[in-house]
C-alpha cells in the first residue's frame, strides 16, 4: 500500500522542483543511471557538476540508485556546499539509501548550532529525517541510539527555545522519532500538542499513536472534544485507541456517532473496537441499521428525451466505508456473545452489499461462530471471486479462536466449500474465480487441517502465478519437510520459464526456499542470477549475501562476483528472447526526453467515477517517468472501467488494477522516484509490493500519511474541492473513464517540504 494541503496559518518558502534548471542532455544521463540503478563515475562527476541544480538533481538521483558508494560524495555536499538546498538533498538522500554508515555526516549537522545564523532549517529537517531512516533500518547498532538522541535534541530544542520553532524541522522531526522510536521519544513529542499549526498537532498525534504512547491522554481527549481540524480530532480518536484509554469511552463514542467528518468518525470506531467494551455495541448497531436505510434524493434534471412522468427519486448510494468499520467494531467488541441484534445487522448488511465484503462475514464469525458455520455459501460465491474470497476468509477468522472443535467443523466447511466451487463455477468463469484461491488457502492455513501441506503442494503447480506465490510463502510457514522443500523448487524452475507478465511467484519462491533451508536454497538462487528481470535477481542477491553461507559454501562469494561483474546486479536493457517485460529498461531517449519535458501542472487527468469526477494534477518535475507511464496507460485506455479495490477510510483509495484483487499490473514494473514532496491529503502515489515494483496502481490519501514520506513515489495531487468526490468512493465503485490533458501550467508549483 498525499499532496500538499496545508492550513493557513502555514507559511510556504521551501525548496522548489527537483528539476530546476538541468540541462536536457543532462537530464536524460541522469534518468539513464536511475533506470539502470547505475551509480559510476558519470554520476560522480555530475555530483561535482559548477552547477548547484545538477549537483542537487545528482544527488536525488543517487538516492533512488542506493549504493552504498556514494555515501561520501554525499557526506561532502552535505558538510560544505554552497547552496543549501543541494546540502538539504544531499541529506534526504543519504536517509534513503538508509546505511548505517551516513550516520556521522548527519549527527554532525544535528549537533550543530541552530541559532539565527545557524544552519538554515531546510537542511537540519532533511538531516533529523534521514537520521529516523537510518536509524529504522539499523535498529541494533548502537549508532542508531545516537542518531535517536540526536533526533530528540533537535525537537527539544525547537521547543523551548525563544523564537517561533521551525515547522519544518518539527514535522520531518516529529516523523523521524515515528521510525526511530528513541527512549523518551513520546514525551519529547507530547510538547508539541498544543502548537497553532493543526498539522503540527496532527503529525505529532500521528506519532504518539505509532508508538502507543499513553503519556498524553488527558490532553489528547481534550483535543478530540475541542479543536477544529478534522484531522486533528481523527488522529486524537487513533491515539486513544492504540493506548486503550478507558477514560476516553464517552467521547469516542460521542465522535463516532456524530462528528460531521467520516475521518474522525471512522477513527473513532476504530478506537472503539480497540477498547472492546461492549457498552458501545447498542450505539454501533443502531448507527449502523440507520445507515442501512435507504436514502432517496433529487435526480436532478431531466436528460434528453426523459419524460417528467418517468421521474423517480434515486437512491443514495449506502456509506459503505462507514458501515464496514462498524461490522468489524461490532464484531469485536460483542466477539462470542452470540448477539442476536448484532447479527440481525450484519446479515442485513451483508445482503445489501452483496456478500461483497470480507469485513462482514469476519465480524459475523467474531460475534457468533455457529452462525458462520451454518452459513451456506451465497449462489454468487460460485460466479464472482470476492465473494468467495469473503465467505472463506470468515471461516478462517475462527482459528483465531483457538478451538479446536471449532477449527475442525471451520476446515471441513471450508474444504467442503473448496471442493465444490470445482463442479459449481461454470466453465467461462473458471479463470476469474482462481483469484479466490489465494484468500481461501490462506483461510485454509489459518485453519490448519491435517492435510494442508498436501493442499499447498498441490497449488505449486498451478497455472496461475498468484496462487502459487501465496502456496509458497504459506508453505514456508509451515514445518520443514522435504516433500515441501522440492516442489516449492520444482516450481520455481517453472517460474523461471514461464512466468512472462508477473514475477510475484518467482520471487515468493526465493523468499520460501531460503526461509526452509537456505544452503540446499543456493541453487536456485544462482539460477535466478540469470533471470531477465532485475527485481528477481535483486532478491537473489540480497539472499545469497549471507557470511553463514560463504561458511558453508566458500564458493558462493566468486559466483556473486561474477555475476556482479557481468552486470546482473544492474538493470539491462530490454531483449525481445526473454519473452517479457519485466525487470527491464523499457525507456529510450524518445521517451525520456518527453517525460523531463514537462513541467508541474502542466499535465492534468479528469477521472469520471461512479460518484462523480475529481481531476489529479501531476508533477512530472518530481516523477517524470512515473507520470508518464501513467499517462501512456491512461491514453490506451487501461483505467477504464476499473473497480477501485481497494478502500481504507482515512487512509487512501487505490485502483489501477486490471483483476480486481490487488494482485494486477501491466506486464512491466517502474523504479520509485522518491522525491521530497510529502504525503498530505490528496496525494497520488504508486503502490508497491517493494521497492521498484510500481506498475500500473495508485492511490489517493484521504488524510496525512507523513510515515509513507520516502517509501512512495509522490507524483500529483487531488485538490481540496475534488478531494470531496475520492471521499465518497467506495471499494467497488468504477473509474469510468479517464481523459488526459497537457498545456500551460495550470497549478502553483508545489513546494517540497510541508511548512515552514
Amino acid at each position: 500500500m498525499n499532496r500538499l494541503v496545508l492550513a493557513a496559518s502555514a507559511v510556504l518558502v521551501f525548496a522548489g522542483a527537483a528539476a530546476a534548471q538541468v540541462p536536457l542532455t543532462t537530464g536524460v544521463e541522469i534518468l539513464k543511471a536511475e533506470d539502470a540503478r547505475r551509480y559510476d563515475g558519470v554520476l560522480e562527476k555530475l555530483l561535482a557538476s559548477p552547477s548547484s541544480d545538477v549537483r542537487k538533481r545528482s544527488a536525488l538521483a543517487a538516492s533512488r540508485i542506493g549504493d552504498e558508494r556514494a555515501i561520501g560524495r554525499l557526506a561532502g555536499l552535505l558538510a560544505g556546499d554552497p547552496s543549501d538546498d543541494v546540502r538539504a538533498t544531499a541529506a534526504f538522500a543519504l536517509g534513503e539509501i538508509e546505511s548505517i554508515n551516513a550516520a556521522d555526516a548527519l549527527l554532525g549537522v544535528l549537533d550543530k548550532d541552530r541559532r539565527p545564523g545557524g544552519t538554515d532549517s531546510s537542511i537540519v529537517a532533511r538531516a533529523a529525517e534521514a537520521a529516523g531512516k537510518i536509524a529504522a533500518a539499523n535498529p541494533k547498532d548502537d549508532r542508531s541510539k545516537l542518531l535517536g538522541k540526536a533526533i530528540l535534541a533537535v525537537l527539544d530544542f525547537e521547543h523551548n527555545k525563544r523564537s517561533r520553532a521551525f515547522d519544518d524541522i518539527v514535522l520531518l522531526g516529529l516523523t523521524a522519532v515515528l521510525r526511530a522510536r528513541p527512549e523518551g521519544g513520546a514525551d519529547s513529542v507530547k510538547n508539541f500538542l498544543r502548537y497553532s499549526n493543526p498539522r503540527i498537532v496532527g503529525d505529532a498525534l500521528n506519532t504518539l499513536t505509532r508508538l502507543r504512547a499513553k503519556n498524553a491522554n488527558a490532553e489528547v481527549r481534550e483535543l478530540l472534544s475541542t479543536h477544529k481540524d478534522a484531522v486533528v480530532r481523527a488522529n486524537a480518536a487513533r491515539v486513544l485507541g492504540a493506548a486503550e484509554d478507558k477514560d476516553s469511552f464517552d467521547l469516542l463514542l460521542k465522535a463516532a456517532m456524530g462528528d460531521l467528518d467520516l475521518r474522525v468518525r471512522v477513527a473513532a470506531i476504530r478506537s472503539l473496537a480497540s477498547l472492546k467494551d461492549a457498552r458501545a455495541a447498542k450505539s454501533l448497531i443502531t448507527r449502523g441499521n440507520e445507515l442501512l436505510i435507504p436514502v432517496h434524493g433529487d435526480p436532478g434534471p431531466l436528460r434528453p428525451g426523459q419524460k417528467a412522468t418517468n421521474l423517480r427519486p434515486i437512491e443514495v448510494a449506502m456509506p459503505k466505508n462507514e458501515l464496514l468499520e462498524i461490522a468489524t467494531a461490532v464484531g469485536r467488541v460483542l466477539a462470542g456473545t452470540d448477539d442476536k441484534d448484532a447479527l440481525a445487522f450484519l446479515n442485513k448488511l451483508n445482503e445489501r452489499d452483496k456478500f461483497t465484503s470480507s469485513e462482514t462475514f469476519v465480524a459475523i464469525a467474531r460475534v457468533s461462530p455457529d452462525a458462520m458455520l451454518q452459513m451456506t455459501a451465497p449462489k454468487a460465491a460460485y460466479s464472482d471471486f470476492r465473494i468467495a474470497a469473503a465467505y472463506g476468509q470468515g471461516f478462517g477468522e475462527i482459528a483465531a479462536l483457538k478451538n479446536d472443535a471449532l477449527n475442525a467443523k471451520a476446515g471441513s466447511k471450508l474444504t467442503q466449500f473448496v471442493a465444490s466451487m470445482a463442479t459449481e463455477v461454470r466453465a467461462k468463469d473458471h479463470e476469474k474465480m482462481l483469484m479466490a484461491l489465494p484468500d481461501l488457502m490462506r483461510a485454509q492455513a489459518a485453519l490448519k487441517p491435517d492435510n494442508l501441506d498436501a493442499i499447498l503442494r498441490s497449488q505449486m503447480t498451478s497455472d496461475d502465478v498468484f496462487i502459487r506465490a501465496a502456496a509458497a510463502e504459506l508453505l514456508s510457514e509451515r514445518p520443514f519437510s522435504k516433500e515441501n522443500f522440492e516442489a516449492i523448487a520444482k516450481a520455481f524452475s517453472v517460474s523461471m520459464v514461464k512466468d512472462k507478465h508477473d514475477n510475484d511467484a518467482a520471487i515468493a519462491i526465493l523468499d520460501a526456499l531460503a526461509k526452509l533451508d537456505k544452503p540446499n536454497a543456493t541453487g536456485s538462487m544462482l539460477m535466478a542470477l540469470n533471470s531477465g528481470d532485475y527485481l528477481v535477481r535483486k532478491k537473489a542477491f540480497d539472499l545469497l549475501d549471507d557470511p553463514e553461507l560463504y561458511k558453508m559454501s566458500p564458493g558462493i562469494p566468486f559466483m556473486i562476483k561474477k555475476a556482479r561483474d557481468e552486470g546482473k546486479d544492474k538493470v539491462q536493457p530490454y531483449l525481445s528472447r526473454y519473452g517479457s517485460r519485466l525487470g527491464q529498461i523499457l525507456n529510450r531517449d524518445a521517451d525520456y526526453r518527453r517525460a523531463l519535458s514537462r513541467k508541474n501542472g502542466s499535465v492534468r487527468a479528469v477521472l469520471t467515477t461512479e460518484k462523480g469526477a475529481f481531476a489529479i494534477v501531476f508533477d512530472p518535475e518530481e516523477a517524470p517517468l512515473t507520470v508518464d507511464n501513467w499517462v501512456k496507460l491512461a491514453r490506451t485506455g487501461y483505467f477504464n472501467g476499473l473497480e477501485v479495490h481497494r478502500v481504507v477510510p482515512n487512509f487512501v483509495m487505490q485502483d489501477g488494477d486490471p483483476r480486481g484483487d490487488g494482485n494486477g499490473g501491466p506486464g512491466w514494473s517502474i523504479r520509485c522516484e522518491v522525491n521530497m514532496l510529502g504525503y498530505d491529503r490528496g496525494a497520488v502515489g504508486m503502490a508497491l509490493s517493494g521497492k521498484d515494483t510500481g506498475g500500473s496502481q495508485w492511490f489517493v490519501t484521504h488524510s496525512p500519511q507523513p510515515h509513507l514520506d520516502g517509501g512512495y513515489t509522490v507524483f500529483g495531487h487531488v485538490d481540496e474541492a475534488d478531494m470531496k468526490v475520492v471521499d465518497n468512493i467506495v471499494r467497488g465503485d468504477r473509474i469510468i473513464s479517464v481523459k488526459v490533458f497537457e498545456g500551460p501550467v495550470r497549478a502553483a508549483p508545489r513546494t517540497s517540504l510541508k511548512a515552514k
